[in-house]
């Protein structure tokens, strides 16, 4: 890749006088950014070995790690040196330190905010039990904005660039609108979140953007998977709600309207329990945590309580199976059953290479997994169906660290919208 004019360059000149200036522009913009992308992926490099692995000219790469270091996204540290004469170079890295992304996820019960520098480095990170459900979009939109503004002025008084927010709510996002168009489980429907936080956060506030939150949550467990080649992958989530997020060949499926991996509402319970989305018998019904609560907690336990932090009361579940519950190992073993009947359909749909259950799945690992794994390797037809089942690792709050790392996509697409410090 170089600075000449490509042709869609050649396309601005034509409608525009400046057309030349933006296009070099637009290719300055993106050669900074194909280098923090190497930089991410490769690790450290001299800028000898820059030019070399991604065909930049030398005098390019110089005028570009300048570029990126006056913007703190690049450091150079110890000297390396790339032939047996001359003087050694120095090793480019990425920075970030004082970059960051934040996420902000939506859940039925509780709200949780994760804030990540560009080196990876969680920031910032609280969770808030609110009932959004029966608060209504108003009221839990008022708390999420001074969860927000305490958390932005927290990382301004850092000296922390915020580029970005991005809101996972649990339902079907219109792209276009920035607006949330259905949330089954929270019954909202039709809410300009957008412009809403926006408004609330005011002017000066990072812009805001919107993707659904088992997508995000895909994002954060592909961000860690990938290095171990993983290109084809699906995230379950384990909530009230049970969607996925689905990557394929290292992309991000959305869909054409973006309503892909609404997997909770394939018609997979034969006792056609009502669904919060108007139909009846879906999967989520009877794999969701509202049904394993449900399962596995009597009548007028505490941990019924919505108001009691999730983690706490799974925690606590955990113990009780640890400790031989009958009633609790027998709802874990009624949701490994179910949960077979529609990873078995997905297996066969969409040939992931490997399943990543979130949510209250993985506090449940050992109960699980064993039990999902025999009765997929019952249905294996062919080596080229087979595969890996892992529960996630990231806990509840998936969707916000996936909202912070796409968040910071926008600086790997365009470095310039970091100020020089």
């Amino acid at each position: 890749m170089t600075e000449d004019p490509t042709p869609s360059g050649l396309l601005l000149r034509q409608g525009n006088p400046l057309g030349g200036r933006v296009a070099q522009a637009e290719m300055r913009a993106s050669n900074m950014g194909l280098l923090l992308r190497h930089l991410r992926s490769q690790g450290g490099r001299s800028r000898a070995q820059l030019a070399s692995e991604t065909g930049l000219s030398k005098a390019t790469i110089s005028s570009l790690i300048a570029a990126l270091a006056e913007r703190g996204l690049v450091r150079e540290g110890e000297p390396v040196r790339d032939g047996a004469v001359g003087r050694p170079g120095l090793t480019v890295t990425l920075d970030g330190t004082y970059v960051a992304g934040v996420g902000l996820q939506i859940n039925v019960d509780y709200v949780a905010l994760t804030a990540v520098t560009l080196t990876g480095t969680v920031v910032r990170e609280s969770v808030l039990p609110v009932d959004v459900a029966h608060l209504g979009a108003d009221i839990v939109l008022d708390r999420v904005a001074t969860m927000l503004r305490r958390t932005l002025a927290s990382l301004r008084e850092s000296r922390t660039d915020v580029v970005g927010i991005t809101v996972s709510p649990p339902g079907v996002i219109d792209y276009a609108a920035g607006a949330l168009r259905f949330a089954p489980n929270l019954g909202w429907r039709n809410v300009p979140l957008t412009e809403a936080l926006s408004r609330r956060l005011g002017a000066d506030a990072p812009p805001v953007h919107l993707e659904n939150d088992a997508k995000l949550a895909a994002v954060a467990e592909y961000d860690r998977m990938a290095r171990d080649g993983i290109r084809d992958l699906l995230y379950l989530t384990g909530d009230v709600g049970v969607g996925a997020g689905i990557i394929a060949e290292g992309r991000l499926v959305r869909g054409w309207s973006g309503f892909s991996g609404e997997v909770g509402h394939l018609p997979l319970d034969p006792g056609l329990t009502p669904c919060n989305c108007g139909r009846r018998g879906c999967w989520e019904t009877v794999v969701g945590l509202a049904a394993f609560l449900r399962s596995a907690v009597p009548e007028g336990d505490s941990l019924r309580d919505p108001a009691r932090p999730i983690a706490d009361r799974l925690l606590t579940l955990r113990a009780r199976a640890d400790a031989g519950d009958e009633r609790t190992l027998a709802a874990l073993a009624a949701i490994a059953e179910r949960l077979a009947t529609g990873l078995g359909i997905l297996v066969d749909v969409l040939n992931p290479r490997m399943i990543v259950l979130g949510g209250y799945y993985g506090y449940f690992r050992e109960y699980l997994l064993p039990a999902l794994e025999a009765k997929l390797e019952a249905r294996l037809i062919d080596e080229g169906c087979r595969t890996l089942l892992a529960t996630s690792e990231l806990g509840l709050t998936a969707s916000a660290l996936g909202g912070a790392l796409l968040s910071l996509e926008h600086v790997f697409d365009d470095p310039t919208v970091v100020a020089g410090r």
